[in-house]
């Protein structure tokens, strides 16, 4: 047992010791590469052959629908006209029955957070900016607000419209139209 145990010992001691014989004795140089493979990959140039897809190109297309995050899918200008023209063009996305309270809920908490401070709670502008004179926005339950159809309703929370601003950086577009449904709501409870 005795000669197992300083075997053992020396070859850990054995192994230290060779550990520090082949150390870098310069620290700033890059450590040693053992699958460089892994490390440091080969890219295909864009116009290769590559047997890793069906038509033999390394080069290949986005997925079907795929959208550049930086483009937008909404080829309106943000004029009053193209505001028409999308309540003519765009419809809200259909909500399933199972998602309708989910949606309802986050149209409420969109409507809170960004639509409050304007138009009010209750969608009659009468919110905080204008207590500190900012121009009243008109009442959602206005006959022209009513008569808006979604997607122009959409359009104005997108590219904004008169003193209203843009909410597109601050509203992802699912969200714009949670808001839309909300608004909705608010009027459809404000009718006699």
């Amino acid at each position: 047992m005795k000669v197992l145990n300083v075997l053992l010992a020396a070859v850990l001691l054995g192994t230290l010791g060779a550990n520090a014989l082949l150390e870098r004795a310069d620290p700033s140089a890059p450590p040693r590469d053992f699958l460089p493979e892994m490390m440091y990959p080969v890219a295909a140039e864009s116009f290769d052959l590559s047997r890793s897809f069906r038509n033999g190109r390394a080069l290949q297309g986005p997925p079907p629908g795929t959208i550049a995050r930086t483009a937008s899918r909404l080829r309106y200008s943000p004029s009053p006209e193209d505001a028409v023209r999308a309540g003519n063009e765009l419809a809200s996305p259909p909500v399933v029955d199972a998602a309708a309270r989910r949606t309802s809920d986050r149209g409420a908490q969109v409507y809170a957070t960004f639509c409050v401070p304007c138009h009010g709670a209750k969608g009659l502008g009468d919110g905080s900016v204008v207590a500190r004179g900012y121009p009243p926005p008109p009442s959602l339950f206005a006959e022209r607000a009513v008569a808006m159809k979604d997607g122009q309703m959409f359009h104005i929370l997108t590219y904004g419209q008169r003193n209203m601003p843009s909410y597109a950086a601050q509203i992802d577009e699912i969200d714009r139209w949670r808001a839309v449904a909300h608004v909705r709501q608010l009027q459809r409870s404000a009718r006699p």
